[in-house]
């Protein structure tokens, strides 16, 4: 077990080559049952912590919640065909991924800047405790309009000349 950790930890061997030599032949490895049992023990002794320590839960769940919140964003700017990604070409999912994480980097960044020029206000001044502050996200979308903006003036004609 030594000798495979300690090639996880320098990097001389890959993750997917010592599994490789665990699984051969469907005949599970000593090594690798061991391997197993000890997650199996670090695993518990986390869930001993974990319902120990009220700390570690509000930290877990404050990061849960950063997670499920990013994600209702995503579901909410990529909402068009339920999320499901028009093309099967690789090329295409990484260029709808990556427009689609500049526009939820966009939005917090407004939101952020929003929130600034709120809190800058006089009014607001002294009526936030540290708690309230780190309870503050930018991760928030109910003030857009996912279909954008169109102003219609039936008094003007369109030019079609």
């Amino acid at each position: 077990m030594v000798k495979y950790a300690t090639a996880l930890r320098l990097g001389t061997a890959e993750t997917e080559a010592i599994l490789r030599r665990f699984t051969k032949k469907n005949v599970q490895h000593p090594t690798y049952k061991a391997f197993a049992e000890l997650g199996k023990a670090i695993k518990t002794i986390f869930l001993c912590h974990y319902l120990r320590d009220e700390a570690l839960r509000r930290e877990i769940n404050e990061g849960l919640n950063v997670v499920e919140q990013w994600n209702g964003a995503t579901d909410f700017v990529f909402f068009a065909r339920r999320g499901e990604m028009a093309s099967n070409r690789r090329e295409d999912h990484e260029v709808s991924m990556l427009a689609l994480h500049l526009h939820q980097n966009c939005m917090v960044y407004i939101n952020t800047l929003m929130i600034q020029k709120v809190l800058a206000q006089p009014h607001w001044q002294g009526k936030f405790t540290p708690r309230d502050y780190a309870a503050l996200t930018p991760l928030i979308w109910e003030h857009v309009n996912p279909y954008g903006r169109f102003d219609l003036d039936m008094n003007t004609r369109l030019d079609l000349s």
